[in-house]
């Protein structure tokens, strides 16, 4: 968390171990009102889900938003596709990049922001290859060993 005011609601932590992040972008998103209330209490999963560009506007697919507990029959469906709000100059450039080069559109995290709005984390990925992801885990481990060895010698 930031000193910004933010505050995550949920992390996607299997993009950053699948993808390389190339660029982030900010992006909101539309909610109807037992959402927000749902995503105040943290009922939100980002594991499996990526984002489209459909007829020219940006698309979250496959995000879980727990009903609302306390909402009545008007609780939309958790998993329906939801609209990113972003520029139209970002969308033809993340749509331009995603054709050109075989790159993709990741979700990465969900925050409100310091007006508490719902905001969406995107980022310009490249998926790793499984070396890839051997080396990260390897440099991810020799750093924590390091650590662990500055942590002892400085008691």
């Amino acid at each position: 968390m930031k000193d910004t005011g933010q505050k995550t609601i949920a992390k996607n932590r299997r993009a950053l171990h699948d993808y390389e992040v190339l660029e982030t972008f900010e992006a909101g998103l539309e909610l109807t009102g037992t959402e927000v209330r749902s995503l105040r209490e943290n009922n939100c999963q980002l594991t499996d889900c990526f984002a489209l560009i459909r007829d020219g506007e940006l698309w979250l697919n496959n995000v879980h938003i727990a009903p609302y507990v306390n909402g009545t029959y008007h609780n939309p469906d958790p998993d329906r596709r939801r609209k990113l709000l972003m520029h139209k100059k970002q969308i033809r450039y993340l749509h331009e990049k995603v054709k050109e080069k075989g790159l993709a559109i990741v979700p990465l995290r969900m925050y409100f922001n310091d007006r508490g709005l719902v905001k969406v984390e995107v980022a310009l990925a490249r998926g790793k290859k499984l070396y890839d992801k051997r080396q990260s885990m390897k440099e991810r481990d020799t750093r924590r060993e390091i650590d662990r060895e500055l942590k002892s010698r400085s008691r």
